[in-house]
């Protein structure tokens, strides 16, 4: 059973029991990623994530840690280009303590400026440790540079230089734009007592503020999607590569033609990518497809490693593939297939606490409304044959793909 509030200071809360669990999972969900940085400090809401495991009025790191571990539970947070999520998963009994440790970092943070210093090193050390990742540089060097000029395109831990000037008023006046009532959700899942559970979170979060005097910057203009082609050369053994192409916002009713999509090309260890270029040529050790959404735009990519010398035969081979779905369609035992594998995979990931509150959470964060397991399933077994074949003829054209190569490229 799923229960919506809201507290005086804007503050939604959701809260799903599932008493034949013994455990539950807490999340506080704030509309604060790198999108809403700019130039001057990129990387903070990734920053402001850190800090607030580095001591409260109340606590000190190693206490946060120390009260965490005593109670058995798993504490941690993350930052994406639209949102900054702080959560915790323990025994139900032990929840009160998980929402007093995590209510304390988001309300009594010290910002220390001598934990700020080191901390900076830490995430310094982050981003050298992305970069030196060839699979996680090529997504994030494509985005950046698809979406040039737009903070969609900003990495989300930011840039070296900028990470090391951004001071504690910076964190504060950002904390103080969007650490606010109608920027936060709340969102509880598993086996606890709803009454005692809303009342504690009032206690703990009821004093935030709802909204700011100072005005938070209005992205009046749209992404524009640039066709780019980036190289980054590594002194690797492979080639990485990162083909996308320009696609949908996470609000489209075409999303569910994408998952189907997705499964049938890349997705899975069945689809067309992976069983031709993978076990039939033997070409690549690993290649997939995804989506990457966001409110107003998305991409869809398709990522593989290989030899150098093996480049242009593997991009040959995808671009056949692909040019295949964007002409001809998916056969209907693809289409079946996709189906069930998407179905499983939306039941089974919707059957603990965690990925109960993380979906409760994100669905009231983005839709402002709940979406149900059956709106999902209904969604998927809508997808026929035709909104393939229309969704692949209008986002998959090679023509207009970009794509980054990072590795030894010649």
């Amino acid at each position: 059973m799923t229960r919506i509030d809201k507290l005086a200071n804007g503050i939604t809360i959701v809260m799903e029991t599932m008493p034949y669990l013994k455990s539950a999972s807490f999340g506080v969900w704030v509309r604060a990623g790198s999108v809403n940085e700019d130039e001057s400090n990129n990387g903070i809401a990734h920053m402001i994530e850190h800090m607030l495991f580095k001591g409260t009025k109340n606590r000190s790191a190693k206490q946060i840690a120390d009260e965490m571990a005593k109670i058995g539970g798993n504490i941690n947070a993350f930052t994406s280009k639209e949102c900054t999520s702080y959560y915790a998963t323990t025994l139900s009994e032990h929840l009160p303590m998980a929402i007093r440790i995590i209510g304390d970092m988001v309300n009594n943070s010290l910002i220390d400026e001598n934990a700020l210093k080191k901390e900076k090193k830490v995430i310094v050390e982050e981003i050298d440790m992305y970069q030196d990742s060839p699979e996680d540089f090529a997504h994030e060097k494509l985005q950046q540079r698809i979406w040039k000029g737009h903070p969609l395109g900003y990495i989300i831990s930011g840039r070296k230089s900028i990470v090391r000037k951004i001071n504690r008023d910076q964190i504060l006046e950002f904390m103080d734009k969007y650490y606010i009532g109608e920027n936060i959700v709340i969102s509880v899942a598993g086996n606890f007592d709803e009454c005692k559970i809303l009342n504690l979170v009032e206690e703990e979060f009821g004093d935030i503020k709802s909204r700011s005097i100072i005005k938070a910057a209005e992205l009046d203009n749209k992404p524009i999607y640039h066709k780019v082609k980036c190289n980054k050369t590594m002194d690797i053994e492979q080639l990485h590569i990162n083909i996308a192409f320009d696609c949908i916002s996470y609000l489209s009713e075409d999303r569910f033609t994408l998952s189907v999509v997705n499964s049938v090309l890349g997705g899975s260890v069945n689809s067309r990518l992976f069983q031709q270029i993978r076990e039939d040529a033997g070409l690549t050790y690993s290649i997939y497809s995804y989506g990457s959404s966001y409110k107003d735009t998305g991409l869809f990519h398709i990522y593989a490693a290989m030899n150098p010398g093996q480049k242009d035969i593997v991009i040959k081979k995808i671009k056949a593939i692909v040019d295949n779905i964007y002409k001809k369609g998916i056969t209907l035992d693809e289409l079946n297939m996709a189906k069930e594998q998407i179905k499983t995979d939306i039941i089974m990931g919707s059957e603990g606490a965690r990925s109960r509150m993380n979906a409760n959470g994100k669905a009231i964060l983005n839709r402002g409304r709940l979406v149900t397991l059956q709106e999902l399933i209904d969604g998927i077994e809508r997808v026929s044959l035709e909104d393939v074949k229309e969704f692949a003829s209008r986002y998959l054209d090679f023509t207009y793909s970009s794509m980054s190569q990072v590795g030894n490229i010649k």
